[in-house]
């Protein structure tokens, strides 16, 4: 009997409804009888014909005490007419002849985990509903046996729900609850292993119903069943024929691996990001980073991607032990109505390691194991040495596989972020001075890409295919997303709001990543009011947002001394242009078309309305990013590093005041030691940049000194790196050298 799993490879469908799509002679056809009839007409012959949602296969409910999964189960068997069992009811209790508190009374926890792992071993069933217990999950033999031939759905309820029904249930069969331990921490260590088995999460909001439930389930399910409904496409694409561009459209793994489209476009969802309601995100309240962000992920990227069992050990080795706080990306009260957000806590001290911890594994299970991969970076200071030190956390077989090269400018970011960048190059990654600017890098970078000739000398002679680690890679850019979201939900559970009350966002911004991030999280249900876009004196984007005019004639760079914000060309602005314009990739295409050719475009009239609805925009000076440093040091004793200090300028001058300002603290200040020191009206400074940071810690300020990058300068005195003339063929040719170095040629 033909899958669902191998029909979608053949052909994309779109289900309207679960209950009237079935198999039938090995086709998938749809009835239009009355859905009680079907149900009726499949209970009396499921056991030849398995119309049902998964085939052959059983839903498997998993999920603690109390979860529902019986009611649930039972609801969901009605509507597919296909048989429930009840593993405590049908299983247990029939194959023990005795109830499970008996059994539990009898034997004691561990030896009743045996008992029932062996009575679920020796179970089969094909097209049912099958409810487990709450501590099947536990027995790890038992679970493989029955997940062969199922999909298992986790039932992720409100801890407060499960505990007043088990309060109201009076349940006394539930292992660990007689050892004096407290009911909500056993249900927390269940977490454990319910993360280990799932294949679909059912994410459940406090005080859902059953039926709600029931109907999430077959939701859940039906996105699982089908990959060909979450894809991909370029910015700029004008394929007119839906069927074209149907065939054209990515998947994550595609894009992760791919980076940037054939066209010059960036990837973007075919469709929105999901949208989770307010109950949803209020249940997010009491988790953990790592919590938070794995449910989000598991929203975002298809299983057929990422199972989420994978994705979750991968979250859990990004986040895990990296960082320096436990909270990954806390939230601390400034002053007045200003709220930090602290995104220096990764191991390069950078709000790029919050997706570049992440990311490189993401990549290195997503590609091919056949093939080498160069993954190209270009940095304005920060994105360099965490993409080297993301990708020289992977294992040594990825390692070997994966080389990394990150462009920067020589003379164009601070001496300790490169010292760091130097420091952070680890067996497979390189770091390459140019002696030029950002801009230039980036669009060398963008030129691999799309040169033809170099990509295929590269396969043909290395066996080497390209991709990028710059936020114009899907996959850096997504789990941004994840730190707005939680910012908020942080401030609601420290008191401070209601979810649902607004809050702005402000943010130092280059390459629109960051802010852009911010948006989405808006669009998934986060009540962002406005994202506050702050520039330095390479204001293009203050311009712009004022009056809908990008325009570079004229424009030259300017060095300063927030160099991660030292940018013109803010490529993942394309992102949000495709998304207000409705996902109108003509109008993209030609726009940055324009900006290429003549150095300007105009944002069409109604365009700008929608750009201005969510943004407002403001620069700030070299001398007044200084005074804001001296001023909320002297005031608060907290140092801001030279990019938040633009952020908190700015945001003096626009937010009203009227709701509260998240600012992100994006760069660890040690990173800007000199400009630091000066700004703290300190006279003499000894160019030495472990000098540097030892008088900045020496005012015991906060945050506290960042002991990762103290280690990362003492390695670049081992080592050294690579400089060349801002020359595209002077690039390609140093890339060529280290891939000598690093790949065996291919004969």
């Amino acid at each position: 009997m033909l899958q669902i799993a191998q029909y979608r490879k053949l052909k994309r469908i779109a289900w309207s409804s679960f209950s009237n799509l079935y198999f039938t002679n090995d086709k998938l056809v749809e009835l239009t009888l009355p859905r009680s009839y079907v149900c009726t007409e499949v209970q009396k012959s499921w056991l030849t014909t398995h119309c049902t949602l998964t085939g052959d296969k059983n839903l498997i409910l998993m999920g603690p005490p109390g979860a529902g999964k019986t009611t649930v189960g039972r609801i969901i068997g009605q509507k597919l007419g296909c048989p429930v069992i009840d593993v405590d009811n049908d299983i247990l209790e029939k194959t023990w002849n005795m109830s499970v508190s008996e059994k539990l009374q009898d034997v004691g926890n561990e030896q009743f985990l045996e008992e029932e792992g062996k009575a679920l071993i020796n179970f089969t069933a094909s097209g049912s509903v099958i409810s487990l217990s709450g501590s099947n999950p536990m027995h790890a033999t038992s679970m493989q046996h029955i997940k062969k031939n199922g999909i298992v759905v986790y039932l992720d309820v409100h801890s407060g729900d499960i505990l007043d029904r088990l309060h109201l249930m009076k349940v006394n069969r539930i292992i660990g609850q007689n050892s004096g331990t407290s009911m909500k921490d056993i249900l927390q260590k269940r977490k454990q292993f319910y993360k280990k088995w799932h294949d679909v999460r059912v994410f459940c909001e406090a005080g859902i119903t059953a039926e709600m439930m029931a109907n999430k389930v077959l939701t859940e399910v039906k996105r699982y069943q089908d990959s060909e409904s979450e894809t991909f496409v370029s910015t700029r694409s004008t394929l007119p024929d839906k069927y074209e561009q149907k065939y054209s459209a990515k998947h994550f793994s595609d894009v992760v691996i791919e980076g940037l489209a054939s066209d010059g476009g960036l990837f973007v969802p075919e469709r929105k990001l999901p949208k989770l309601s307010a109950g949803e995100w209020e249940s997010l309240l009491g988790a953990s980073y790592i919590e938070r962000a794995q449910i989000l992920l598991e929203k975002c990227i298809h299983p057929a991607d990422v199972p989420a069992v994978n994705l979750g050990e991968i979250v859990e080795v990004a986040y895990g032990n990296n960082f320096a706080c436990s909270k990954i990306a806390p939230v601390r009260h400034l002053m007045g109505n200003q709220y930090i957000l602290e995104l220096f806590h990764g191991p390069t001290a950078s709000f790029k390691d919050l997706a570049l911890q992440l990311m490189p594994h993401l990549f290195a299970y997503c590609i091919p194991r056949t093939c080498n991969y160069l993954v190209c970076a270009a940095t304005s200071g920060d994105t360099g040495s965490a993409v080297l030190d993301g990708f020289s956390r992977l294992n040594d077989s990825d390692k070997k596989r994966i080389a990394v090269v990150s462009l920067f400018p020589e003379d164009g970011i601070s001496h300790i972020q490169k010292s760091q960048m130097i420091g952070c190059q680890r067996g497979n990654g390189w770091s390459i001075g140019v002696t030029s600017d950002f801009d230039f890098c980036q669009k060398t970078v963008k030129q691999i890409f799309t040169n033809l000739e170099y990509t295929g000398f590269l396969a043909a002679e290395y066996g080497t295919t390209l991709s990028s680690a710059n936020s114009i890679n899907w996959a850096r850019l997504l789990p941004q997303v994840i730190y707005h979201a939680s910012a908020y939900l942080d401030l609601v559970a420290q008191g401070v709001i209601s979810f649902g009350d607004p809050v702005d966002i402000c943010i130092p911004t280059g390459n629109f990543g960051n802010i852009l991030a911010a948006v989405y999280a808006k669009l998934m249900g986060i009540p962002i009011r406005k994202c506050i876009c702050c520039s330095n004196q390479n204001n293009v984007l203050t311009d712009f947002i004022r009056t809908g005019l990008y325009d570079l004639r004229g424009r030259k760079l300017i060095s300063s001394i927030s160099p991660a914000i030292d940018i013109l060309k803010s490529s993942n602005l394309e992102r949000y242009l495709h998304l207000i314009s409705d996902w109108n990739g003509q109008l993209v295409a030609g726009l940055f078309s324009q900006l290429e050719k003549v150095h300007h475009f105009q944002l069409p009239k109604d365009f700008i309305g929608r750009l201005q609805k969510d943004f407002v925009a403001g620069c700030c000076s070299e001398e007044d990013c200084l005074a804001t440093i001296h001023s909320v040091y002297r005031t608060t004793g907290y140092i801001l590093d030279t990019h938040t200090a633009v952020a908190k300028t700015v945001a003096d001058r626009l937010q009203d005041r009227s709701c509260p300002v998240i600012i992100s603290y994006t760069a660890h200040y040690s990173k800007f030691a000199p400009a630091i020191l000066q700004a703290l009206r300190i006279e003499e400074i000894k160019p030495d940049p472990l000098s540097q940071l030892h008088l900045l810690h020496s005012f015991t300020p906060l945050p506290p000194a960042h002991k990762a990058l103290i280690e990362t300068l003492k390695q670049k005195e081992k080592q050294n790196h690579r400089v060349c003339a801002a020359d595209v063929k002077a690039v390609f040719s140093q890339i060529e050298t280290i891939l000598q170095n690093h790949f065996q040629k291919v004969y």
